[in-house]
């Protein structure tokens, strides 16, 4: 699910924040109905969640434990990347 370069793009910027389908189309450059298609998987899979504000939907990533999975696969590629060692 996030080998996916535009699908792990995505999912960072909604850990920061709420994201409707065209603002996020907008940072990521991608057309919205691209970002549609990738939401509809993140939302599957339980990675993000959408709440109404009027007419807008709002997409965000599903609390702290998305968050860490993140930032632990950044860090990770990081350590191989600078060959920093390994820890637990």
């Amino acid at each position: 699910m996030l080998a996916d370069a535009t699908r792990f793009r995505m999912l960072w910027l909604l850990c920061g924040a709420e994201f409707d389908v065209t603002t996020l189309a907008s940072e990521v450059g991608i057309a919205r109905p691209a970002v549609s298609q990738h939401l509809a998987k993140l939302r599957l899979t339980g990675l993000v969640t959408v709440r109404r504000e009027g007419r807008r939907m709002l997409y965000r990533a599903r609390g702290g434990h998305v968050r860490r999975l993140l930032f632990e696969a950044v860090n990770a590629a990081d350590h191989h990347i600078t060959g920093a060692p390994d820890h637990d």
